[in-house]
């Protein structure tokens, strides 16, 4: 990929907080030769990467993971106020190299993973006495599970990617055009940076103004679903089960708690985008496009709708506590009274402390959260050994929170074929909106995604979009960049 001036400069100019808390918007900024001279702002460096997941706009984890990859799905379609051309192409299969939302995911994903070389190079170049051995090797470690995430997102989408490791030095050529490396090089860095970041903090070791901050429970975590994704189903068997047996997390006994405010970075939150509404500008933006713009006084923009044939919602029963979470289809007008009747829209978001104005909705979006670690314990479980009596008690604990019976009671004698499609089903019911259903779907491969998409409506679905276009603008600055063989010509 290419670094040049234009995009290099924002990226050195890290936001800084006065506190650590990850919830505190930064007030300055200072060139980075400038700083890194003592811990605190090294810390503050390191708080300002964790935004690069978040920031206001359609930045990453706030927005263009749903209008850039989830579009793309048997579960979603813009809706009636998504106006853009690119993310209405992206919903309708018609997206090319040229799309800005695939610019996008590539442009801020690289810019996030600088942030993080920078503070890995910088911090480790403190000197001693200005900062403890504790904080540096801590903050290292985050700034690599941050980079390990961005890296795990780009490879999934992408395929081969460049691999780049440490802020840029100069404006050369050499330091600026940087080929792709193949998705085994990437997976085995991603594999290296989560496994330094397993020497984070346990679980409940911060302090409350860290709170949401990276943990070995999250480094071990994220782990399990690489290894998911590369098909290693033993080790993703034993790094979920070594989360589950520590017995750091656990499930909310009522599933809307996973979305609650009073709740935030509760016992099944692993690690999550941080929102605070009305400070910063970091509302959660998926409220407000999944927000009715029927009922008066709600005002939302309705941008990201259910895609109706692909039957999600019919897919839940009506016992399934999960169901009235994630979907509303009557409101009451906060301007009229009156009850407003409407086809189903996501409401997992859906903020009621500031009704009208869902754009500052404090509710986190989840990241990884522990019901998922269970769901990867079962299927790996189950691709390694069959559906055995692991695999079974770890569905069911997902499906005995939702008010679900048993697989083991309905289902106890399924081959693993049909264990499998149990899961991948519940994985679809339990994680709805939350940025695991392109994923799900493109690890099971072209034929499946294909077969599931045109099952859906979606008649233009081909093997190619099992991936994403190398973004034309990458491959014009970089003359080291190859466009990915699916989508030569196709």
């Amino acid at each position: 990929m290419q670094f040049n001036k234009r995009y290099i400069l924002p990226a050195l100019l890290i936001g800084l907080s006065a506190c650590s808390s990850l919830d505190e918007r930064p007030q300055s900024q200072l060139v980075t030769q400038e700083f890194y001279k003592d811990g605190a702002q090294a810390d503050a460096a390191v708080v300002a990467t964790y935004r690069k997941l978040y920031e206001t706009g359609q930045s990453l984890y706030n927005s263009l993971f749903q209008i850039g990859v989830e579009m793309a799905t048997d579960d979603y379609e813009a809706g009636p106020r998504a106006r853009n051309a690119h993310v209405r192409a992206i919903s309708g299969l018609t997206h090319d190299a040229s799309n800005d939302r695939m610019e996008q995911l590539w442009r801020q994903s690289y810019d996030a993973i600088n942030a993080a070389n920078i503070a890995i190079d910088r911090i480790a170049l403190v000197p001693e006495g200005k900062i403890t051995a504790v904080l540096r090797e801590r903050l290292i470690n985050e700034a690599k599970f941050l980079r390990a995430l961005h890296y795990f997102n780009l490879v999934r989408w992408f395929g081969d990617v460049p691999i780049v490791l440490h802020e840029p030095k100069d404006l050369s050529p050499e330091a600026l055009y940087v080929a792709k490396s193949p998705q085994a090089e990437v997976y085995n860095q991603i594999i290296a940076d989560l496994s330094s970041a397993e020497n984070l903090p346990a679980p409940g070791q911060y302090g409350k103004n860290d709170v949401g901050r990276a943990t070995s429970g999250a480094a071990k975590s994220l782990l399990s679903k690489v290894y998911l994704t590369q098909q290693d189903w033993a080790k993703a068997a034993a790094k979920s089960k070594e989360v589950i047996d520590a017995n750091w997390y656990g499930l909310f006994d009522d599933f809307a708690d996973v979305f609650n405010t009073p709740s935030k970075n509760g016992k099944e939150h692993i690690f999550s985008a941080q929102f605070l509404g009305n400070a910063g500008y970091q509302g959660n933006s998926l409220a407000s496009r999944s927000a009715p713009n029927e009922v008066p006084g709600i005002n939302g923009d309705y941008a990201d709708a259910l895609h109706k044939q692909g039957k999600l919602y019919e897919s839940f029963s009506d016992g399934d506590t999960r169901k009235a979470v994630t979907f509303i289809t009557t409101m009451v007008s906060p301007t009229d009274g009156k009850t407003y009747n409407f086809d189903p829209h996501f409401h997992k978001y859906y903020d009621p402390a500031v009704i009208g104005n869902q754009g500052q909705s404090s509710k986190n979006l989840p990241i990884i959260r522990y019901a998922e670690v269970l769901l990867i314990h079962a299927e790996a479980v189950n691709e390694l050994n069959g559906p055995t009596a692991a695999a079974y008690e770890a569905i069911d604990k997902v499906r005995l929170r939702a008010h679900v019976p048993k697989l083991a009671d309905v289902a106890p004698s399924l081959s693993a074929a049909d264990f499998r499609d149990s899961v991948f089903q519940e994985r679809r019911k339990e994680l709805v909106y939350e940025y695991q259903r392109w994923f799900d779907l493109v690890r099971r491969g072209p034929d499946y995604y294909v077969k599931t998409l045109r099952a859906a409506g979606k008649t233009l679905a081909a093997p190619r979009h099992i991936r994403f276009p190398t973004p034309q603008r990458e491959l014009n600055l970089n003359p080291k960049l190859r466009q990915d063989p699916l989508w030569i010509n196709n």
